[in-house]
């Protein structure tokens, strides 16, 4: 069994969440939150906000860590259990681009409900069900505007 770690950001702009649409040689097609490996020398953070900024191109800022998914997929010569650390950001406006050279076909921000029927596997689902209910309460809180510090 091979182990793997990635982080991803739940990136949230003016209450609509951040989702890529990847598409890969006819083999997987669906929306998807980004994410990827942990590169040598780097901070679960520092690995998040990078996938953020290299999938979707998108400048976000880490509100705070939301918690972890795990699964398995099986690669030709073994299985891989992926361990995936999420945290909760905030972006600074609207933009994104897709990064075509992972096969990200689109990208855009979406309402929770919207994005909740799009993502694909439900441990994303259940990702942004948390972070969500997160920013509902920072905000309610009158605290979430007082997160913008951008990297």
């Amino acid at each position: 069994m091979i182990e793997a770690t990635s982080c991803g950001g739940v990136v949230i702009h003016r209450g609509k969440i951040l989702a890529l649409y990847k598409s890969y040689r006819n083999r997987y097609e669906g929306w998807v939150l980004p994410k990827g490996t942990v590169e040598k020398g780097e901070t679960f953070e520092q690995t998040a906000l990078r996938e953020v900024k290299e999938e979707a191109g998108v400048r976000a800022s880490i509100v705070k860590y939301i918690g972890k998914s795990q699964y398995n997929f099986t690669v030709p010569e073994d299985v891989v259990m992926k361990e995936v650390h999420w945290y909760l950001m905030i972006a600074d406006n609207y933009h994104s681009k897709p990064q075509r050279e992972e096969y990200f076909v689109d990208s855009g921000y979406y309402k929770f409900h919207e994005i909740y029927h799009l993502l694909r596997f439900s441990n994303e689902k259940h990702i942004v069900e948390q972070a969500y209910q997160e920013y509902l309460e920072m905000r309610s809180e009158g605290i979430w505007a007082k997160q913008q510090k951008y990297f």
